[in-house]
């Protein structure tokens, strides 16, 4: 469906941009440019009505990009439009700066430009907090003298704040303010714990506020992940000063707890409690796993929050319920990408029960595959039942790991087929287990990680689609991207 939207959207830009840019009429792209902004508004808000109608998956963050492209539409016909009055001026000696009328528009125009400039990628990721300032205080500037410079612009506001308003009511009905712990578990990573509730479904995110140091207004997604003792654990890694402060905060307050506590057995890992804010849950997986026979879960360092996440609700139907809903999965390959050794140890308590049902099920495999890019401690990695732990240079060609999930070469349909080898290499290290065969319920594959592996994952899955997708059965996708778009 991500590819047809995309389709779609491509076209709408294209037609939008030969109406605006072929035009010799001053006031046609002024109105095409007017016509853009509800459609930006529709798909800014979290709670778009388009993402309600399309279901779990296709949240806020997954038309984002109409968003954008659409904000940019209406600046290419603002500057068009500007540019076509600018002849009329110098022909007729009409003074461009002086005018009323004219100064507004530039004023506008202005406004207009600092949210774009301010929108850029760059700023974006080094600077949020500065863009989500621009953005929300541009915008209303933008409305003020967009409506003071001409009449035909009232029309179009109404639909934004409409939308915009829908969305506010519906994040107050959702939001919730709970006490939660915190666990340094090293310094690149921070848990947050709290009693788990079952309005949400695996693969979502939520929107997390914590109330420390002054930092009341910042709000993060972070991935909830199914874990023992039914908690949520949400995941919080330095990547900016949020997380940085967060991590360091969480690891005073154990130290102080640890300091002033008189008990000398410490049973669990030192907790800091804190209060939490939740806004959601969002987003979600866009397949129906238990629909295919084979699923390949591909992460790269934190985006494993959302792959384990899956797992472990796939993995739950099939084995601990005994397939409610008539699952036909039975391969599971699971790929993590990481730079170090430690970075397992932040999932162990999480996969290892997993692999445990696994090792159980006759029913199952799940051959689970760790990529490591940096020579750290190899004695640190923990046993965990059918699994590899590798060291690469770089990440693994996803190409290459999804051709040698779904097929070995030289295999048939009805032969049993082993893996065996002992050199770091992808097509050796994964599928140990036996192998289901071709001709099944077809394959799902779900990334998660930054935006160069789920590119890499479409590509792939596209190429086999395209070879290959009445042999497998159809190839299904979900990204999810773990970065600034």
């Amino acid at each position: 469906m991500r590819d047809e939207a995309e389709f779609s959207m491509l076209n709408y830009i294209r037609i939008l941009t030969i109406c605006i840019t072929h035009s010799d009429i001053d006031h046609q792209p002024n109105f095409l440019a007017l016509a853009q902004v509800p459609v930006v508004f529709l798909f800014s808000t979290k709670n778009s009505i388009v993402s309600l109608l399309l279901g779990p998956g296709h949240g806020y963050e997954k038309v984002d990009y109409i968003h954008r492209w659409s904000g940019r539409c209406l600046f290419l016909g603002t500057v068009v439009h500007g540019s076509l009055w600018i002849p009329n001026h110098l022909q007729y000696n009409v003074q461009i700066i002086g005018a009323q009328k004219d100064t507004r528009s530039l004023a506008a125009l202005g406004v207009l430009c600092g949210i774009v400039l301010t929108s850029l990628r760059p700023v974006r990721k080094w600077s949020r907090d500065s863009f989500w300032v621009v953005h929300v205080l541009g915008f209303v500037a933008f409305f003020i003298t967009i409506c003071y410079h001409t009449i035909y612009a009232t029309p179009w506001i109404f639909p934004p704040l409409a939308f915009y308003t829908a969305d506010m009511l519906m994040r107050m009905l959702r939001v919730r303010i709970k006490d939660a712990t915190l666990t340094a578990v090293d310094s690149n990573m921070t848990w947050v714990l709290q009693d788990c509730d079952t309005n949400w479904i695996a693969g979502q995110h939520v929107r997390l506020r914590v109330f420390f140091s002054g930092r009341v207004f910042e709000s993060h997604p972070l991935t909830i992940m199914n874990a023992p003792a039914a908690y949520e654990c949400h995941l919080s890694r330095i990547a900016e000063k949020s997380s940085r402060a967060l991590n360091n905060y969480a690891d005073k307050a154990i130290s102080n707890n640890d300091q002033s506590s008189l008990s000398d057995q410490p049973a669990l890992p030192p907790e800091a409690p804190v209060q939490v804010m939740l806004d959601g849950p969002y987003g979600g997986c866009s397949l129906d796993l238990g629909q295919y026979q084979t699923v390949l879960l591909i992460a790269d360092g934190s985006g494993a929050t959302f792959t384990i996440c899956v797992l472990d609700d796939i993995i739950g139907c099939c084995a601990r319920l005994g397939r409610p809903n008539n699952e036909r999965t039975r391969r599971i390959e699971f790929v993590w990408c990481l730079r170090s050794y430690t970075g397992i140890n932040w999932f162990t308590s999480l996969i290892l029960p997993i692999a445990n049902v696994v090792a159980d099920s006759p029913e199952l495999d799940l051959p689970i595959s760790a990529y490591v890019t940096c020579l750290c401690n190899p004695e640190a990695v923990p046993p965990i039942p059918n699994s590899d732990v590798l060291m690469l240079a770089q990440r693994p060609d996803t190409l290459k790991i999804l051709e040698n999930a779904v097929v070995l070469a030289g295999g048939s349909d009805n032969e049993d087929v082993k893996y065996q080898g002992s050199t770091p290499e992808p097509s050796e290290a994964s599928a140990k287990l036996q192998w289901v065969g071709l001709g099944g319920a077809g394959v799902a594959v779900c990334t998660s990680g930054p935006g160069t592996l789920t590119r890499e994952a479409s590509n792939a899955v596209a190429k086999s689609s395209l070879l290959r997708e009445s042999e497998l059965g159809g190839v299904g996708l979900h990204t999810e991207v773990f970065s600034v778009q």
